[in-house]
């Protein structure tokens, strides 16, 4: 397959250049100026179109909170405990979510998929390719991240504590079972006695060995930083989740390495803890030094929408670039899929768009969607 005369967004050229992608096997093989086209080869003429890579949500509860299904299709969250480590939202994904379908002609070929935020520790994210039938062949990475949650959500879900110094507590209370959890397994290698393995834990022993990072729902200045202390104190990898009061905590932020998937950005300030709800935070963020994603947070607000949002944090100070980066490249590094997915680069899945406008034009549209080289759109 080849895609020629588009304007091909490539960063490591700093935007958008006149190039032809081909494709083959569901790879990108080459990009270059004026391919010939082989005997045979399936050609899609890209003139004065806009080109990109498929769109990357960092944070979405696609497949697991359906669309139009209400309390029957929710499988968020789990109120049977504060700690759930042992719970991955895999065993929740609906393929035939009508939002898929809808998401993919709108550009968006990718999602992490995270349990909801009213448990303290929530479970195991899994990044999904926007296609198919069956769960397990969606998956693009199991072990994506540890869902964690501080603030109004946690404190407010009778879990038994009723106060963000409880809720700090069960995030504690976790990594110390954790700690010692590792220890008697430790131990029970050296004697070569029997050790009785605990799901949950096994998750756990994923993030103190930084082989899955947390990510950590706040929304208030304050919780932002409590979430850097914990992550500070047992050294995890760790990404900020919507980050929504971020602005006064910016400089702070920018001292350590831990991105901000910033949004829901298009609701209203339904809680006291997005009272400071800007379009401006995704930039004065990333100005500070901070790597930014922008999120849906699907289904709060749709992830079919994900181009306006960035677009519209790019009305607000974000610098454009990154606010293409910020829902292709940036989410591709943060969920660690970037050596697949991301960009347009040879050896990358052919997750391609080709857009009627630039992506970020109120009229700009979807022409064609290609899904690891096999058209959707």
């Amino acid at each position: 397959m080849l895609i020629q005369n588009g304007k091909v967004l490539l960063f490591e050229e700093g935007g958008f250049a006149a190039k032809d992608i081909r494709v083959v096997d569901g790879l990108i093989q080459e990009i270059s100026d004026h391919i010939q086209p082989m005997e045979g080869e399936v050609c899609y003429d890209a003139a004065g179109r806009y080109v990109t890579p498929g769109l990357i949500d960092a944070h979405s509860h696609i497949c697991i909170s359906e669309e139009g299904m209400g309390d029957v299709g929710d499988d968020c969250c789990d109120y049977s405990d504060a700690l759930t480590p042992e719970l991955e939202v895999l065993d929740g994904l609906y393929p035939f979510d009508r939002a898929v379908e809808t998401s993919v002609r709108a550009g968006v070929t990718c999602a992490c998929v995270c349990p909801g935020s009213d448990g303290v520790v929530g479970g195991v994210s899994s990044v999904i390719r926007l296609a198919g039938s069956v769960a397990d062949e969606m998956l693009v990475r199991r072990y994506a991240a540890m869902k964690c949650s501080l603030g109004e959500n946690p404190k407010a879900a009778k879990h038994g504590f009723a106060s963000r110094m409880g809720v700090a507590w069960q995030f504690r209370k976790c990594m110390e079972d954790a700690l010692d959890y590792r220890h008697s397994k430790q131990e029970a290698e050296v004697s070569g006695s029997y050790f009785k393995k605990d799901r949950g834990m096994e998750h756990m022993l994923l993030v103190l060995e930084k082989k899955m990072p947390i990510h950590f729902h706040a929304h208030r200045s304050d919780d932002i930083c409590t979430a850097v202390r914990l992550a500070q104190e047992y050294d995890l990898d760790m990404v900020l989740v919507h980050g929504t009061d971020a602005i006064p905590v910016a400089d702070y932020l920018a001292k350590f390495p831990y991105p901000v998937i910033v949004g829901p950005g298009m609701t209203p300030r339904s809680k006291h803890e997005t009272w400071n709800k800007t379009f401006e935070t995704a930039g004065i963020l990333h100005k500070a030094g901070v790597k930014v994603c922008v999120t849906a947070d699907h289904d709060v607000t749709p992830l079919y929408f994900l181009s306006v949002y960035a677009g519209l944090a790019v009305r607000y100070g974000l610098d454009e670039l990154e606010g293409l980066k910020s829902v292709t490249l940036n989410p591709a590094q943060v969920l660690g899929i970037d050596g697949r997915k991301g960009q347009l680069k040879t050896g990358l899945d052919a997750d391609i768009v080709v857009w009627s406008a630039h992506p970020f034009a109120c009229e700009a549209r979807p022409e064609l969607v290609f899904l690891e080289g096999i058209q959707k759109l």
